[in-house]
């Protein structure tokens, strides 16, 4: 062979070994993605005093195996990392630890719980590791000057409480009022927003504000002293399974308040139903999701694609549970924000689409409410509407309610 056509030859092999290099410089990777993968982090309480949110992590994985079965996003599966965490956060710390330092996970996603969030906050951040659409409602999810890389996605627990606060002095003027709080940051910004709402001139209708722990394994002391307080408006603000003991309570004790219960535990399948549906009858709560028990949604589109992706993907689960509602729509916004970063998988662009949400409309919201972020606002969903138990179902009521606005 002639040293010409031999240094031609070496010419061409080297650019075709060299050629994927290229292609691969074309795109941007940080840890966790790859051409074929990209991998999310995830911890929930399966075990413990929370462990009703446990379906919400197990309706986030079948979403994601409906995904890759689909053909994943932009070509690449995704791979989704959930562990337990019993809702302790120590227990949270060395799992965020482990799926950030040891999975190499490109973002952690839908964490569930504010102090378990509270606790890996500051640490994800540091790392610069995004804590995206976390699952809990505390006011202090929407600070992107101090923690860039978290962001919420439900409406917030000041706001919620807030509407809550303005439809009593509306309907129920001058009532004496009692509230059960968790005593955590999600509770305190419950309790917070609903001082808020009522304003220093009418503070002084909360006749008995009791907190209880995460690990009581009652609250029927705490009912027992607001009854006793002479309050005759009640506002449940509690995890499911304590709300579920205090409307049980509320029955047995003969009390007819107006009784007003937080979004998080307004689930018929895990709040309601154990609480007895007959004892819930004529409670209200906030929403901004479709309540699968709600026969007026059957029909529509998406909710026709969410029972569809039930029936294949969660084989025997309770079509009752809201939860399931929430993890198909809290998981359609991720798969939105990851497929608009297209080749450029950076944790830097994955924040930056995540807060450029304009007029997002998924799978499973109410009519009329949208998704919209931008660089200083990472309250992704900021209204709601009342509803009304009627034994059965939630019934809605009223206008789509902007937190702000009330």
């Amino acid at each position: 062979m002639s040293r010409i056509r031999r240094r031609a030859l070496l010419a061409s092999s080297a650019a075709f070994a060299f050629a994927p290099a290229i292609v691969r410089a074309q795109k941007k990777y940080d840890p966790g993605v790859s051409d074929k993968e990209i991998k999310l982090g995830h911890t929930n309480p399966y075990s413990g005093p929370l462990s009703a949110y446990g379906v919400i992590g197990k309706g986030i994985a079948a979403y994601w195996n409906m995904v890759n079965d689909g053909g994943g996003i932009n070509g690449r599966k995704v791979t989704f990392i959930t562990y337990d965490d019993g809702f302790q956060p120590p227990k949270t710390v060395e799992m965020v630890r482990k799926l950030v330092e040891d999975d190499g996970v490109f973002s952690t996603y839908q964490l569930l719980g504010t102090a378990t969030n509270t606790v890996v906050q500051k640490y994800l951040n540091q790392k610069k590791v995004p804590q995206l659409f976390v699952a809990t409602g505390a006011s202090k999810w929407g600070n992107p000057k101090e923690f860039p890389w978290t962001m919420g996605w439900q409406p917030d627990y000041v706001s919620e409480a807030t509407i809550y606060a303005k439809h009593i002095l509306a309907n129920h003027k001058g009532a004496r009022i009692g509230v059960l709080y968790q005593n955590d940051d999600a509770g305190k910004d419950y309790l917070h927003g609903f001082q808020r709402g009522l304003g220093k001139d009418n503070e002084k209708q909360v006749v008995a504000a009791m907190s209880y722990e995460a690990t009581d394994p009652t609250v029927d002391s705490q009912v027992i002293q607001i009854k006793s307080s002479g309050a005759e408006v009640f506002f449940n603000a509690c995890a499911p399974k304590a709300a579920a003991q205090a409307i049980r309570k509320v029955a047995d004790l003969g009390w007819k308040p107006a009784h007003y219960l937080a979004n998080v535990s307004a689930s018929v399948a895990s709040t309601l139903k154990p609480a007895g549906l007959e004892n819930s009858k004529g409670i209200l709560t906030a929403y901004y999701l479709k309540d699968p028990t709600d026969p007026q949604w059957e029909t529509t589109p998406d909710f026709v694609e969410w029972k569809a992706f039930m029936t294949r993907y969660m084989p025997g689960a309770n079509m009752s549970d809201a939860s399931y509602v929430y993890a198909y729509s809290v998981s359609t916004t991720m798969r939105h924000v990851l497929a608009q970063c297209g080749n450029e998988l950076t944790r830097a662009n994955l924040m930056k689409q995540a807060a450029s949400l304009k007029d997002l409309v998924v799978p499973l919201l109410l009519p009329g409410i949208k998704i919209n972020t931008s660089p200083t606002d990472f309250y992704p969903i900021q209204s709601l509407c009342l509803a009304r138990f009627d034994g059965e179902t939630w019934k809605l009521f009223g206008d789509v309610i902007s937190g702000d606005t009330a």
